[in-house]
This record gives C-alpha cells, structure tokens and sequence, in this order.
C-alpha cells in the first residue's frame, strides 16, 4: 500500500488499524483492544502486559542475533570507538537492573538518570525499563538548580549519573552539580550509582554513592517484568513557560507500538540496519530514536559523542556515516547549518564514501528550503523535513520514505501520519482555508506513543493542551495546509507576530533571509513598537569566507523581505551576529531574543547552550537603537 491507502486505513477504522500494528510487538499478555476510554485523552493497550526492555534488547538475543551490533560508540573527543552487540547488551542490561532490584528498585519507582552520551547511559534506561522502574532522564552537566526541580518533581528513589562528560576541550565534571542538586532538593534519593569514566574519577560520598560496577558484584542479573500497557514507561521534563518543567509521561505499550511502526515506514529502516539520530539523550529525540525505536525495530544505534564542527571538523559527520555503514540519518537543521557555515561548498562531503547514507531526516527547528537545498546538492540523497514534538514522541507529519517517498515541497514536512488528523485553526476554534495561517491542533484523540499527561499535574495538561480548543490537542505552533494538503510550520505560536494589524509569520521571513547567499543562519523576532504593535528584528550569522560588508547584506536582506514578502511586513532592521542563543538540542531562543530587545526582565533558560552569547545579542541589539526604540 502507498502512504494514501495507508492513511485511509487508519482513518476507516483506527482501532483496528492499531491492534493490527501492535501484533509488532511481543506481548506477554496482548491487549484486548487499542484505544481506552479513561484518563484526560483517553490510554492505549491499557489491559496488555508488556516489557519495553523485553522488545528492545532480549526477543533480538532469542531470535539468533545475539552477535550483531546494538550499540555503536563513537566518540571523536576521546578518539574511541566501542561496538556492543545485543548479546552484550542484554548481561550488561540485566546485571545493572539486577543491581537496582537488590536495592529496592522496583514497579513505578523512578530513577534520574544523569549522563553524557555514552552507551551507559542507554544501558541504565533499558535496566530501569527492564524491572519496571520509571527513569527520568537529565541531560548530563545540565544546572544544579534544574537537577534539584527535577529531582522534586520526580521523586526517584536512585540517581544513576556518569562521573563527568566531554566537550571539546574541556572535561564537565557531573559530581559537584550532582551533590549540590541533591543538597538543594526537598526530596531525598536513597542511593546514586556513579559510573566512573577515565577522565574524571569523581569523590564518593559513603554511605550514598555506589560504584556502578562494584554495585553489580554478587547480585542475580534480573529477568523482565511485564508491566500493564498504560504503565509510565518514563518521565521526560520539557521546558515549561512558568519556568516549572512539564514532565510530559510516556506510556509502555503505545511506545513500543508507534515507535516500531515509525522505524520500517518512516525511517525506511528494518532489522540490521544502521541507524543514526545525532542527538542527546535527555532530549525526546535521544529517547524515541537513539535508544528505544531502533533497538525495538532490531537495528544497530550510533551513539555520537562530538560536535556537528570542531571535533575535529565539519566533516565529523560524513566520517562516522562512511565508518558505520549509516543507512539513515537524523538530526537537527541547525546541525546541517552550522556544517554549511564552516563548508559551504561541501568539500568536506565529497572526502567520504557514502553510498551507504539513503536519507537524511531534519526535525527539532524548521527546516528552511535553503538548508534543505544545500544537503540536497552536496549528499544526493533525499532531505526530509520533518514534524512532532516531546510531547508526542514521533512524527506527527512525515514523508514517509519506508512506504514511499512522496513529492518534497521544501519548507513542508509533508503529511500527516496515521494517527494524526491535524487541523488548522482559527483563535475561536473554527477550521480556516487552505492557505490561511492559523494555530495547529491535532483531532482527539492522539495516536499511541503520544503523552496521556503530565507527571502529577493533570490540570496543567488540561490547560496547556486542551482547554483552548475543546476536542482537539493544541501543538503551540502555527501554520498553514495548502491545497494538496501539505502542512507547512511557520512559527511556534507566540512567533507569529501583529506588525500593524497583520498576522505574520517569522517563519516566513526567516525562509526569505536565509535564501540570500552570504547568510548561514538567521532569526526573526518581534519587538515592541510603539506605532505598529510590534515591528520584526531580524539578526544573520554569516557564513565563513563572506567578503560582502555586514551594510551590504543588512541592506539586501531588506529588500528581499521587502520583494517576496511584501511592504506590509514593514521589516527594516537587521543585525549581524557571530552565534544565535539556543537551546542544547539547537532550538532558537527567540523569546528570550525578544524580551532583550524589549528591555524586559528576563531568566536564562537552563537549557541554553552557552549564557554567553545572551551578553553577545543584547550589546549588538544597542548598536541598532534595542531595546531604547519605544
């Protein structure tokens, strides 16, 4: 079946269409149907019993395929590379759950898991999944403050941290930002297990820290332990606009069963495989496709400790697809960005074999149709934009290559997936036309894989999710269908900005500024005006090598706004700067970016990459009369 008749399956008859799916997966008890009337948005398979880790690791080990390789670790910081098949997998997984068992870890305790990328860090998830446990993953190195409100929320009964990470240059010790986080807490772990890496070896605390491996000394390795189907299979806290984390749940069985699907018919990707999300655990994208999806689907997973440039290059990336046969390939759009930056003209591309690469996957920011036709030129493989959030674990619009690659409309994720009937809104919840800019909302209720709530906080769902539009899921962005039914993203709501009574996106006027050849990467933000409401501020990064004047591209970006998109966008200032604040999963702060320009109090975010270049925008702002123009 093509993507259309697999569509209008699901839309036929949903239930049936899940319950088909979910004969994927291993089941120790199978569900008797899909979907479940209870809870805010309903739970899927809630009467199966289930084991996420059962499906990841030990059904593979069963099949035959004990030898071939799960886990690929490669770090071009440490200059190592480690390959550990999924017969290693399974001991070193069962020990570690084993270890956790013996000390009264077990169904719904949950457990922080705090690490850098390395194949631990997967290790301690699947052993927590593997015993019942509930992990809450924090990215390692991340503030202690923001340990501290996770480890309140949370409640775990264990923390498993890494003793340090790596960035380039510099080693980030864990262990002080672990104990200071626990000093800071209301709620109190029993015990932290410490994997110490070679670099740093951290100070124990007796009596609270265990070494991870003298923890798994004379302790049984555990077996699997079905869980019910709407079990919380983890807890992942997303950046909340209250500055209090929403900790979006994600439950067992629909994982499993969205994840599965999502790896054969969206990521073109089957048993053996190699499959690459250049990611971090502790963001979404780490949990759904570095560790869980292609373990699931029986496919070997990189897991990548460097930087898209600087280690050593901007050809890092090309190197680890040729040295580990990478079928297909995932990352963010400010990844490809900043690889473009430093090799505009792609020669570090044309230094390596990839024959292998047969698609390359953008998602986390929009993709703008410059950075897609840039990839497109230089690796001739297909680009695929695509659509979904932490909240929903998996794409809600895809092109899906595993069915059938679907015509590109660059700046376009292309189409929903199964499961998903999206719709574009208006503020009083009515459905506009094919081409007019509204909020997105998803048709209740939300395919398997997705959050049924919030950790301890089912009125907040209900406010940030549902309340707004009775019937339907608000997604916070906005955007437009065209009349093939192709969804474009434009802007996260609180982007799309009133110049003068006109709705516009940012989105749009991004796409036209990094179509000028001397931009690598741009943003658009709309700051306070006292005659329009408010008026777009755009700031460049320019790529390596430009000899153009930052006036003469300032000037020209203005233009071209002022050709493609029109007088009305009334967009006359721009700034060049040498890096945009994001998040560490490359997400542009522009909000934080706006309240700068406004004069506004503002907190840094505790995700943001480096609090510096917060200094870098607000000093380029004042050369541009920000944020003193009212």
């Amino acid at each position: 079946m093509g993507y259309r008749e697999v569509y209008k399956s699901w839309q036929a008859d949903p239930e049936a269409f899940w319950i088909e799916q979910s004969q994927a997966i291993d089941w120790d008890r199978a569900p008797t149907r899909a979907l479940f009337d209870q809870g805010p948005v309903g739970e899927w398979f809630a009467d199966g019993m289930v084991n996420t880790c059962w499906n990841a690791v030990d059904r593979h080990v069963k099949a035959g395929r004990g030898n071939q390789p799960a886990i690929i670790h490669d770090s071009p910081i440490t200059d190592s590379q480690q390959t550990i098949t999924y017969g290693e997998l399974q001991e070193r997984v069962a020990g570690l759950a084993g270890a956790l068992a013996a000390h009264g870890i077990g169904l719904g305790d949950r457990v922080i898991v705090y690490m850098p990328m390395i194949p631990e860090a997967l290790v301690a998830m699947l052993a927590c999944a593997r015993i019942g446990a509930v992990h809450s993953v924090v990215f390692g190195g991340f503030a202690a403050h923001e340990l501290a409100v996770r480890i309140n929320d949370a409640q775990p009964k264990a923390i498993i941290a890494a003793s340090c990470g790596l960035e380039p240059g510099r080693v980030v010790e864990y262990k002080p930002l672990l104990d200071r986080a626990i000093d800071e807490a209301t709620h109190q772990p029993d015990f932290t297990v410490i994997f110490q890496r070679p670099e740093h070896q951290a100070a124990m605390i007796s009596g609270r820290d265990l070494d991870w491996h003298d923890v798994q000394q004379g302790t049984e390795p555990a077996d699997c332990v079905p869980v019910p189907g709407n079990h919380p299979a983890y807890v992942l806290h997303t950046s909340g606009t209250t500055g209090q984390p929403k900790g979006v749940i994600r439950a067992t069985g629909g994982h499993l069963v969205a994840l599965q699907w999502s790896m054969k018919n969206i990521y073109g990707i089957d048993p053996g495989d190699v499959f690459w999300a250049a990611s971090d655990v502790g963001w979404v994208v780490g949990h759904s496709y570095i560790c869980y999806a292609p373990l699931i689907a029986g496919a070997t997973t990189i897991v990548f400790e460097g930087k898209p440039v600087g280690t050593p290059d901007a050809g890092t990336f090309w190197r680890v697809i040729q040295d580990h046969g990478v079928k297909s390939f995932f990352t963010a759009p400010t990844a490809i960005r900043a690889v473009k930056r430093e090799d505009p003209h792609g020669e570090f591309i044309g230094k390596y074999d990839l024959s292998c690469l047969k698609a390359l996957f953008l998602a986390g920011e929009r993709a703008d149709p410059d950075t897609i036709q840039w990839a497109e030129d230089h690796l001739k493989v297909p680009v695929i934009d695509h659509w979904w959030q932490t909240e929903t674990g998996w794409a809600i619009a895809a092109n899906p290559f595993g069915i059938e690659l679907l015509p590109v409309k660059k700046g376009s994720p292309t189409l929903p997936m199964p499961g998903y009937d999206v719709q574009i809104l208006d503020e009083a919840g009515h459905p506009v036309p094919a081409g007019t800019l509204g909020a997105i909302a998803v048709k209740l209720p939300l395919p398997p894989g997705t959050l049924p709530t919030l950790w301890n906080a089912e009125d907040r769902f209900r406010k940030s999710y549902l309340d707004h539009f009775p019937g339907y899921y608000e997604t916070g962005d906005a955007g437009y269908v065209d009349e093939d039914g192709y969804l474009y993203i434009m802007a996260r709501t609180d982007d799309v900005i009133n110049v003068a009574g006109h709705r516009l996106s940012t989105g749009a006027m991004e796409e036209v500024l990094s179509g000028h050849p001397a931009v690598a990467e741009c943003a658009v933000i709309g700051a306070a005006d006292s005659l329009k409401g408010q008026a777009p501020l755009g700031f460049l990064c320019l790529k390596k090598g430009v000899e153009m004047s930052d006036e003469q591209v300032v000037k020209e970006v203005v233009a071209r706004v002022r050709n493609e998109i029109g007088p009305v966008a009334a967009f006359k200032t721009a700034v060049v700067v040498d890096r945009l604040p994001k998040t560490r999963s490359g997400k542009i702060l522009r909000a934080t970016m706006t309240k700068i320009a406004d004069g506004e109090e503002f907190k840094t975010p505790a995700t943001i990459d480096d609090p510096v270049i917060l200094d870098e925008i607000a000093e380029a702002l004042l050369t541009v009369g920000y944020p003193a123009r009212s």
